[in-house]
């Protein structure tokens, strides 16, 4: 197993690591709306925060030798369902040729109020 960071997205707000590898796989640990320059949330509505999200877990994909082509599975966490559509239209656009398995739910709370955490599982290479 190798641990995976980078500084083009969030440090680990607890103990944690961005993602793992191990063999041909990146397991990720979940991605907030914090802005990796500033450790701070971005505020906005659900579209800027999973926009936020998902640049986050772009970098940490890059930087363990993978990319948002190579997610096998994504779980998405969502503090109100009725972010759903909204979310989906900036998910889509990420994983427009790939489609990887998902699972979505709804949270009681997420870290730091956010509205929206997402992690996945992808290939390496």
């Amino acid at each position: 197993m190798e641990i995976v960071q980078t500084d083009n997205a969030p440090k680990a707000i607890g103990p944690y690591s961005q993602a793992i590898t191990s063999g041909e796989y990146v397991f990720t640990a979940g991605q907030i709306p914090l802005d990796p320059a500033t450790g701070k949330l971005v505020e906005g509505d659900i579209r800027v925060q999973a926009k936020r999200v998902l640049d986050n877990l772009t970098a940490v994909l890059e930087a363990a030798g993978s990319s948002t082509a190579r997610v096998v599975k994504t779980t998405c966490f969502l503090s109100d369902m009725a972010d759903f559509p909204a979310f989906n239209e900036v998910y889509s656009q990420y994983f427009s040729e790939t489609k990887p398995a998902r699972s979505t739910v709804q949270v009681a709370q997420l870290p730091l109020n956010a509205r929206v955490e997402v992690e996945c599982i992808a290939l390496r290479g």
